[in-house]
């Protein structure tokens, strides 16, 4: 059964931005952990942003530090990943991930990002 929706992929050229959000109506966002995680053809699934339950706190895979945000809205159940001056590397399905020790972990099914010229 599926908990976590993904929306806000898309083609952009490179420079481009995309904001996703994953929304989880039938969860409790601040009882989780959020994360956003992508995997491009060919390659392994890899973590891309974490946030804390209060959002106190985010990590972000090298890769995309500078150009990523991952943000919360607990009340809204909503997670967002704002992704400015994307490249031609990023192109991936983007997935949302929802974990805490002790709970089942949900995943999205994710959303296409594509970024070409």
């Amino acid at each position: 059964q599926v908990q976590l929706w993904e929306s806000g992929g898309g083609s952009v050229q490179p420079g481009g931005s995309l904001r996703l959000s994953c929304a989880g109506p039938g969860l409790l966002f601040s009882d989780f952990v959020m994360s956003w995680h992508r995997r491009a053809p060919g390659n392994e699934r890899e973590m891309v942003a974490s946030i804390t339950r209060t959002g106190g706190t985010t990590n972000y895979a090298d890769s995309v530090k500078g150009r990523f945000t991952i943000s919360r809205d607990n009340a809204k159940n909503t997670v967002y990943l704002q992704m400015n001056n994307l490249k031609p590397e990023d192109p991936a399905v983007y997935y949302c991930k929802a974990a805490q020790i002790g709970r089942p972990v949900y995943w999205g099914q994710g959303t296409q990002v594509t970024v070409s010229s």
